[in-house]
């Protein structure tokens, strides 16, 4: 102790807060998620149908919310991107088991425009798009729990 004023010599080093990794993760996965969903509508021209206008509506706040958040390392973000993210959980699991089958036709919500259980689009050989929108927000939502039952630092 520097006898003077009061001050340490060599204060001990403070470890560096790991919550923010957890917050970029999951703004990475919105982020991705975004930016995947607007090429698929801009570039390929393909239409939404209405439960993926629900999934957009649910995904783009959270690429813009959980940005902020982890740059800021703040945990009010992720308070409140976790109702968006649970939200976009039951709209994708919902429109997965459309397009599994597993709903009856009469529970289909889809008027005019594009169907909500046949989807055209598959990825890598039979991956189709609301499942990796189901995969994307359970992602954002268990990153987002990690993160949030870690101790505030």
């Amino acid at each position: 102790m520097n006898s003077a004023r009061g001050e340490h010599d060599n204060p001990a080093p403070t470890r560096p807060s790991t919550g923010w990794a957890w917050l970029s993760a999951a703004w990475a996965v919105a982020l991705v998620s975004t930016f995947a969903a607007l090429f698929i509508g801009e570039v390929m021209g393909m239409a939404p149908c209405q439960l993926c206008w629900y999934q957009r509506i649910l995904m783009f706040p959270l690429a813009v919310i959980l940005g902020m958040a982890a740059f800021g390392n703040d945990r009010r973000g992720a308070i409140y991107a976790m109702p968006l993210a649970l939200g976009g959980v039951v709209v994708a699991a919902y429109h997965s088991a459309l397009v599994a089958g597993w709903v009856p036709q009469w529970w289909i919500p889809c008027g005019a425009g594009p169907s909500c259980s046949d989807q055209r689009l598959v990825i890598l050989g039979d991956i189709q798009i609301p499942w990796l929108s189901l995969l994307a927000f359970t992602a954002i939502a268990l990153l987002l729990l990690v993160y949030l039952r870690k101790p505030r630092s």
